[in-house]
């Protein structure tokens, strides 16, 4: 995997999180897109032989269980309608 798009992914991840957990009480609303596209954008830029886990999280914008997945805390998943973790 490439180590470089790695911490910035999780930081952008963290980022979402953040801004998320702040929408009931902001004002204004922040706006998620940015942050969804520079996932995307980051998202791109992996490997096509990152860890299929990983991709298969962001490729489905299960964006908490990459988040949990980068920061090495993955036995928290629980597993999806998809049948994976």
């Amino acid at each position: 995997m490439n180590k470089s798009i790695e911490p910035q992914l999780l930081t952008a991840l963290l980022q979402l999180d953040e801004t998320v957990k702040t929408i009931a009480t902001a004002q204004p609303k922040p706006s998620l897109l940015p942050l969804f596209a520079r996932i995307d954008e980051l998202t791109a830029q992996l490997p096509h032989d990152a860890d299929p886990t990983l991709l298969h999280y962001l490729h489905k914008k299960s964006y908490e269980k990459a988040r949990l997945f980068l920061q090495g805390r993955e036995t928290e998943n629980q597993a999806g309608n998809c049948r994976h973790v």
